[in-house]
């Protein structure tokens, strides 16, 4: 039997629940009270663990929010990969990849918008943070690759676009004039925009 293939033991098994409380219990409160209105004391009550063990999981709310979010918005990209492979232009396809990541981060906007602060502003060394910067990067490679494909642009051409795109959705998601528009709104200013920076 290989490493890999052995299976857990008690005591990472044990951390493995109790992760998956905690992110449960985090997921839920969030999404009823928002970010802002929950306490980790809440947090570690509904995962069933002290506030201390809270703390060697996530350090902050922030991480929490992270920890969260990212579950989501790593599933969102696969589901944007699979409907942007059904189009045939480079806009189309770009919109159908960021449209699941816009209506994930709207489910609710408040957490939605700390997330994003938290992503762009948090210690980058802690893991929940460094785990967000890699979903954004796998997300602009996937943008990079349909710019390539539809748009015949050589890949550091691409690679620049799609990181100015990033920009563009994040922007569009965390301003505070966006704070009532619906993802519709916001998917039609982000095609608005790509379409303009695309060569034509």
């Amino acid at each position: 039997m290989s490493v890999a293939s052995q299976p857990l033991g008690r005591r990472e098994r044990n951390k493995q629940a109790k992760l998956e409380r905690i992110t449960a219990a985090a997921s839920e409160l969030f999404a009823e009270h928002g970010v802002d209105e929950v306490t980790t004391q809440q947090i570690a009550d509904a995962a069933d663990i002290g506030t201390g063990t809270l703390f060697l999981y996530a350090k902050t709310k922030g991480e929490l929010l992270l920890l969260v979010q990212n579950a989501h918005y790593a599933t969102a990209l696969e589901r944007g990969r699979t409907a942007a492979a059904e189009e045939t232009s480079a806009v189309d396809a770009v919109v159908a990849l960021l449209a699941p990541v816009v209506e994930c981060n709207r489910v609710q906007v408040d957490n939605g918008r700390t997330y994003l602060r938290e992503m762009v502003f948090g210690d980058p060394t802690e893991p929940h943070h460094a785990e967000a910067l890699a979903i954004v990067g796998q997300t602009e490679e996937a943008t990079a690759g349909i710019l390539t494909q539809h748009a015949g642009l050589a890949e550091a051409e691409a690679s620049t676009l799609a990181r100015v795109i990033s920009a563009i959705m994040f922007l569009g998601l965390a301003a505070s004039v966006n704070v009532d528009s619906s993802i519709e709104e916001i998917l039609a200013s982000i095609r608005t925009q790509v379409a303009a920076i695309l060569p034509r």
